[in-house]
């Protein structure tokens, strides 16, 4: 008998042995010590051993699994219109003063768990919700190669004049990217917030540089 066959006869029998009489616990003492060649002194210990309780798992009791957390997060996240977690993280200060208007029964503790949270735990938080509000169709493809090619800044922008610029397209297409539709490109600059859009059909590599040749010409400042 392996060591896993032992430790399920063991677990079989020793409930049985602490009800029973002391007549009937010699029985299966005998029994056992019988069965699994054990020394009866060993086995005694073994089958009045307290039965081992489910462990408690390790690590720290979550903290932000509050549904009412959960709600608020999610309820200013579809507020502000979906934003990324790092964009979410610096509004909530700016969304927090109103939760009240736009959510209900909201404890103070909440409050303060949402200035303390990680865009990292906002991430888990908004998971299931990305999936139930999907936020329309994007044109957007995974560019790897170019990924490797520019470099790309995630964080905030630190500008000290106009010139710098993000820009964006997006589809005028309906609830299908199928056929030929506008795209509109838009250039923001990042310092003085000096926007300028243009229209472009089908988002083709040609009319998108043309517009930005365009958009280039009619800045006030130069384009760096």
């Amino acid at each position: 008998m392996g060591k896993n066959e032992k430790r399920a006869y063991l677990k079989e029998i020793k409930s049985r042995y602490r009800k029973a009489n002391k007549e009937y616990k010699a029985r299966i003492l005998d029994e056992f010590c019988q069965v699994c060649h054990y020394n009866r002194k060993y086995a005694i210990r073994l089958l009045s051993k307290k039965i081992q309780q489910t462990p408690k798992k390790a690590g720290r009791k979550p903290v932000y699994s509050d549904p009412k957390l959960i709600e608020a997060i999610e309820t200013i996240w579809l507020s502000a219109d979906q934003p990324c977690s790092r964009r979410l993280k610096a509004l909530l200060p700016l969304w927090v003063p109103f939760l009240d208007h736009v959510a209900h029964n909201i404890p103070e503790a909440v409050f303060s768990l949402l200035g303390d949270i990680s865009s990292s735990t906002i991430d888990r938080i908004l998971k299931a919700s990305r999936v139930k509000h999907p936020k329309g169709i994007s044109g957007t493809k995974p560019g790897n190669m170019l990924k490797s090619q520019i470099q790309i800044r995630t964080g905030p922008w630190d500008v000290s004049g106009p010139g710098f610029m993000e820009a964006d397209t997006v589809a005028h297409c309906g609830n299908t990217m199928a056929g030929d539709f506008i795209w509109s490109l838009t250039m923001s600059d990042i310092y003085s917030g000096w926007t300028e859009n243009r229209a472009v059909w089908n988002k083709g590599s040609i009319g998108v540089r043309q517009q930005i040749k365009s958009i280039e010409q009619a800045l006030p400042f130069p384009l760096l």
